[in-house]
Parts: C-alpha cells; sequence; structure tokens
C-alpha cells in the first residue's frame, strides 16, 4: 500500500523505531468526540444549503443593476465550498500531522463555528450593498476550508482511537454523524418554514439555523479539549512532516485515495443529495414527496453505517468494497430507470441504493487511514480524497442536469456505473488491510 523504507541492514546506522502505543483508554469519549463535533460541522454546512433560496434573496437579490452581485452569488452557492475543500483537507491535515491530531478537531470546530456566526450576522443587500455577498462569499470560503479540514482530521482521530478489530465499526461514525448534522439541519429548517411566516423568514428567520450552528460548536469545541490525542508521542517528538511530504514520499497511496474514492463520492452525492431532484426532472414526482422519500432513506441509510463498519471487521474490507462498487455497476441503471412517479418506487430505489453504498461509506475512513503512515496519514488522506470529492461528487447535480437539458438524461446512470466500475477495478488490486496492525 503506502511506501515505507526497507530495513536497516547490520552496517546501517540504528534508527530508533516508535514505541507501540494503544488505542486511547476511553475509547467512548473519543468516538463521541469525533462524531458530535462532526456532526455539528455538517449541520452547519447543510443548513447553508437548504436556506439558500432565503439567502438568494437577501443577499443576492434579483434585478439588481450590479453585475457583481449574480456573478458573486454563482461563485458563493455553487464553487466557493468544494474549492476550499481540498485547501482545508491539505492544510488541516498538516495541522493534524505537525500538532495533532486534536488540535486540528478544535481548530476546525471553531472555524465551523465562526464562519456560522458570520453567515448568521451577514448583511441583507439593501442595507449595505455589495459588502453583504461579500461577507457571505468570505464566510462560505471558512466552511469549505473547515469541512475539508474536518475529514482529514477526524478520519485519523476516529480510526486511531478504536481498539483492536473495532477500526471499521469506529470508521463508520464518520457516515452517522454526518448523516445526522444533514438531518438536523433539514429539521431545523423545516421547522422554522413552517412555525414562521414568509415574511419572518425572509426577515430574521433564515438566520437562526446559523446562529445555533454557532453555539453547537462551542459545544462540540468542548467535548473535542477533552479527548485524547492519538498521535504517539514518539511521533510528536520526530522531525514534523513538511506540508507536501505526503504527496512527494506516497504519490501512489495518494492516488490510490482518489480511485478509491471516486465511485464513492459519486455514488453518495446522487444518493443521499441529488436522487430527488433527479426523480422531479426525470419523471414528475411532487417536491414534497421527493424530499420526504430523500429524508427517510437517509434515516435508514443512518442506522446501516455501523452494520456495514462491523461487517467489514469481520471478514475484511475488500468484499465491502466490491459489494459496493459491482452492485453500483451492475445495478445503478436499472434502479434509476425503474422510477416511475410514484413515492414508493422513489423510497425503495433509494433505500436499495443506500443498502450498496454502505459498503463504501462505512469503512471508506478506515480504508483510507490503513493507507498511510501516521506521520503524514491526516495531510495524506485530506487533500486527494477532498480533491475526488469536489471533481465529482460535487459535480454530480450539475451533470445530472446538464445530461437533461441535452435531452440525454439516461446517461447519467452510465456516468455512475463507469466510475463505479473504475473504482471496483482499485478495489480489486488492494492488499486486505482490516486485520493488519495501524501504523501508530
Amino acid at each position: 500500500m503506502s511506501e515505507t523504507p526497507p530495513s536497516p541492514s547490520v552496517t546501517s546506522a540504528p534508527v530508533p523505531a516508535p514505541a507501540a502505543t494503544a488505542p486511547p483508554r476511553r475509547p467512548l469519549r473519543q468516538l463521541l468526540a469525533a462524531s458530535v463535533g462532526n456532526a455539528v460541522e455538517w449541520y452547519d454546512w447543510y443548513a447553508y444549503t437548504f436556506l439558500a433560496a432565503y439567502l438568494a434573496r437577501q443577499v443576492f437579490p434579483p434585478g439588481t443593476g450590479n453585475s457583481l452581485v449574480p456573478l458573486l452569488s454563482t461563485f458563493a452557492v455553487f464553487a466557493v465550498g468544494f474549492f476550499m475543500r481540498p485547501v482545508g483537507g491539505l492544510l488541516m491535515g498538516a495541522v493534524a500531522d505537525r500538532h495533532g491530531r486534536r488540535t486540528a478537531l478544535t481548530v476546525t470546530i471553531l472555524l465551523m463555528g465562526g464562519s456560522s456566526l458570520l453567515v448568521g450576522l451577514t448583511p441583507t443587500y439593501a442595507a449595505a450593498g455589495v459588502v453583504a455577498p461579500l461577507v457571505l462569499v468570505a464566510a462560505r470560503l471558512l466552511q469549505g476550508l473547515s469541512v475539508g479540514g474536518e475529514f482529514a482530521a477526524s478520519t485519523t482521530f476516529l480510526v486511531e482511537s478504536a481498539g483492536p478489530g473495532r477500526r471499521g465499526l469506529f470508521s463508520s461514525f464518520q457516515y452517522v454523524s454526518t448523516s445526522i448534522g444533514q438531518l438536523a439541519a433539514s429539521g431545523v429548517a423545516a421547522l422554522l418554514v413552517a412555525s414562521l411566516s414568509d415574511e419572518a423568514m425572509n426577515g430574521w428567520g433564515w438566520r437562526v439555523p446559523f446562529l445555533l450552528g454557532a453555539v453547537l460548536s462551542l459545544a462540540g469545541f468542548w467535548i473535542r479539549r477533552g479527548a485524547e490525542e492519538t498521535r504517539s508521542a514518539d511521533r510528536a517528538e520526530a522531525a514534523r512532516p513538511g506540508l507536501f511530504d505526503a504527496l512527494r514520499h506516497h504519490p501512489r497511496a495518494s492516488l490510490l485515495i482518489c480511485g478509491i474514492t471516486a465511485g464513492g463520492t459519486l455514488a453518495y452525492y446522487t444518493w443521499t443529495s441529488y436522487l430527488p431532484t433527479y426523480a422531479e426532472l426525470n419523471t414528475g414526482i411532487a417536491k414534497e414527496d421527493a424530499l420526504l422519500a430523500g429524508t427517510l432513506s437517509l434515516a435508514f441509510f443512518t442506522l446501516l453505517q455501523p452494520v456495514g463498519g462491523l461487517l467489514s471487521d469481520r471478514f475484511g474490507r475488500k468484499p465491502s468494497l466490491l459489494f459496493f462498487g459491482l452492485g453500483f455497476a451492475v445495478l445503478a441503471v436499472p434502479l434509476l430507470r425503474a422510477l416511475d412517479g410514484s413515492f414508493l418506487t422513489l423510497l425503495l430505489v433509494q433505500c436499495a441504493g443506500m443498502v450498496l453504498l454502505t459498503g463504501f461509506t462505512s469503512i471508506s475512513a478506515a480504508v483510507n487511514a490503513e493507507i498511510f503512515p501516521a506521520r503524514v496519514r491526516a495531510a495524506g488522506i485530506g487533500f486527494p480524497y477532498s480533491l475526488t470529492v469536489a471533481l465529482f461528487g460535487g459535480t454530480a447535480p450539475y451533470v445530472g442536469t446538464i445530461a437533461k437539458e441535452l435531452g440525454h438524461p439516461g446517461l447519467f446512470p452510465w456516468y455512475v456505473v463507469a466510475l463505479c466500475l473504475v473504482s471496483s477495478l482499485v478495489y480489486l488490486r488492494l492488499p486486505e488491510s482490516a486485520h493488519k496492525p495501524l501504523d501508530r
């Protein structure tokens, strides 16, 4: 997998090996620290998505004569967050490798809390003019930086916190907490829309979820401050890695992360975010039915994650990954073609995809962490993973929509198939790592 230096011969200078370190003594506290913080991070990220229509009206008003405003609007909503995620993965991953996983986790949650507060306090265009969208773009930059760094740090922290034979289980809580954050953001937004008048929502209601997110970030920060550091003390005393050491010394491992992630991130964003819209565009299903099916299937998906993690700890990572990759390669087209505009069909299609998707999501953190040595693990994971998500996951809705506009909606399912086949070829070549000790 990752490149390791050769063992020293009898004539070479002795190289002190780092002492073996046991997992932290309080694994459940570690799991809570990573999961609660990650849920808060993703709550803040998705709150922006669910309330984008209100932000557009208040910060990017239609009909303005200033051509800079719609340009900034498009840039902020569609590009800024995903653009910053690879940067965050590299920078915060380097912080985790140089200064410790816990330090990086506290920095990322404070960044997200600060950016959420900034969104909540963003002035309207009517009050501040072009300053308003500039403030919002700055906040979205910080959110992207935080989310990219969060995956790098929390992935490493979760897997290094796991006891023997439990890395897959701990890994699964990456997506458990992500889904909980998404469901919480959706629920808070829906509750506000149902409880407040349109005037109140446009006036001040849209700010509430972001201000709440800032408060929740402080709670997550407090929990993370009490977590144990997972990086070996010997690693901490060794020479600190440079920003690009992982890419420079482990190029094959970096490319493996891209190959492992490409099909998984496309399938994830297609099934958890884009499928309700895809069904609306191609079958005419009512928007409220599509959203309800998406919410129910996401809750089902959340419950599946620990099961997938436990199965991989028992039977290995490769069977789980191939179950996902080959399953989507064979079934993505029939599943998407089965959509007929009914609520029940959409729910069944989404849930079937969630079962297959669990083979990837429940163990992606463990698989990624097992590829890199501890010294550069966080940065090694963070940059190629976030870059791949930006290229394939973040663009999934646009590819699907463009295919529809060009009159070839049937091409999008085959795009999913192609990328899952590419990732499956990578899975076939991966050595099994579930039962090997983790480099610490």
